[in-house]
């Protein structure tokens, strides 16, 4: 086989074999398949497409083209959940210790953020001494004994899903359906996963802009967890607005923290209680979604959620202390409180501009490695739908940089746009796909 023949034969439109797919990704991860050609093919399946049977093959060839954890023995269910990234999506924080307190182990790998979205390490980080670095054996070891994991993902695992990503960032092939739902579920299989939830957010601060591409991608990832032999769900949830208030890694730390213990944003609890309740379905805690909210709920009010977090921040070297007084997480020297302009409703608070004001203030990284501010931030008062006084607060802006304020503050007036007639709120889910 040649690589140029396979870019031909999906150029063209053409159905690839599992062994030319296999060919491909093993040449390109050896480094025998160079990246010009790599970037062809990319190009061809962006625009061609594939089917299920290809998206299928291609990814249990990225999968397997490292190490892949088999967690059979190790726990009764290996169970796992993942956001496709938005805005003030601290869910994992709650969701992982909700569930493990409800009986079930949870094994985690996370990622970085990268853009306006959020990445669950980095603010798990800005909890003084947290570790993500865990080899595969501290992975499966906590996992057995404690039956709680948060970890970033090892270099071992699925390393082709890295070469290409990084390939697709810079060749305008990002967004691309097979290339998206492969490298995902690639991940999920070679870290052990036999049971997950897909939160596939949809919306301004998501990567699915509409619910008819985001309905497209759930709908082929848990297609691919069933030829996989893997139980999933997903959900289509939506990312018009930021979940919750806080958008900045100690902040959303900060407000995790005030949700496992009985408090926080109504619409992030309820969020992070609908995700619960699939995996507790999945994982055989319950046996319908009514009932596994009723158990994340209990879960929650009787403080075993909260416990279940500081066990996981203490095991993975955190000091406890932090979360047990939130004070002592990283805080921005210059807090602004910025009143809303005019009384009226509101019809929109643009989630990818809030996103972008928080990195523009050193929140997030518009590179990978590129370093991060714990500390600063965004805080949001309102929700679409919300009728708003004029002077009162709209938003309250964290940043150590005084010179960004003035841009900041333009832009999250910008991402707030108001209605003189009533708005209906947004709601949190459209879909559940199994």
């Amino acid at each position: 086989m040649r690589a140029v023949d396979i870019i031909i034969k999906k150029r063209e439109g053409q159905e690839l074999t599992r062994p030319e797919i296999e060919f491909f990704i093993q040449g390109f991860d050896r480094g025998e398949i160079p990246d010009y050609q790599a970037s062809a093919w990319a190009m061809a399946v962006l625009f061609k497409g594939m089917n299920l049977r290809e998206i299928t093959d291609l990814t249990l060839a990225i999968a397997f083209s490292g190490q892949v954890i088999d967690l059979t023995g190790v726990v009764p269910i290996a169970l796992d959940k993942h956001s496709t990234g938005g805005v003030g999506d601290k869910t994992t924080l709650v969701v992982e210790p909700l569930v493990a307190a409800c009986g079930l182990p949870v094994g985690k790998m996370s990622g970085r953020g990268l853009g306006f979205s959020g990445g669950t390490l980095d603010k798990m980080e800005s909890i003084p001494g947290f570790r993500t670095d865990l080899t595969i054996e501290e992975f499966i070891h906590q996992l057995r004994t404690v039956g709680l994991v948060l970890a970033s993902q090892s270099a071992d695992l699925a390393p082709a899903d890295g070469k290409l990503y990084a390939l697709r960032d810079v060749t305008g092939t990002v967004p691309s359906i097979p290339l998206i739902a492969s490298s995902i579920m690639s991940k999920k299989i070679a870290s052990g996963a036999q049971a997950m939830v897909l939160d596939v957010k949809v919306g301004l601060g998501a990567f699915m802009p509409n619910l008819e591409e985001g309905r497209v991608l759930a709908e082929t990832m848990t297609l691919i967890a069933r030829v996989a032999e893997r139980k999933a769900v997903a959900l289509l949830s939506d990312m018009n607005q930021p979940l919750g208030w806080a958008v900045g890694n100690a902040l959303e730390v900060k407000e995790a923290v005030e949700t496992l213990q009985g408090g926080g944003p109504a619409d992030f609890k309820e969020h992070c209680l609908v995700v619960a309740s699939h995996m507790l379905v999945l994982g055989g805690a319950t046996s319908d979604e009514e009932a596994g909210i009723a158990l994340g709920r209990t879960a929650l009010e009787s403080g075993r959620a909260w416990e279940r977090f500081r066990t996981l921040v203490s095991v993975q070297g955190g000091d406890v202390a932090a979360i047990d007084h939130p004070d002592r997480l990283p805080a921005a020297r210059l807090v602004e409180l910025v009143p809303a302009p005019r009384s009226a409703y509101l019809s929109c608070v643009h989630a990818r501009l809030v996103g972008e004001t928080a990195v523009m203030l050193g929140a997030g990284r518009t590179k990978k490695g590129e370093a991060i501010d714990p500390a600063v931030g965004v805080v949001v008062h309102h929700k679409v739908g919300d009728w708003v006084e004029a002077g009162q607060p709209l938003f309250t802006l964290h940043a150590n940089d005084e010179a960004r304020l003035p841009e900041a503050r333009r832009l999250l007036l910008e991402a707030h746009t108001w209605s003189d007639q009533p708005v209906e709120p947004l709601p949190l889910f459209y879909e559940v796909i199994r």
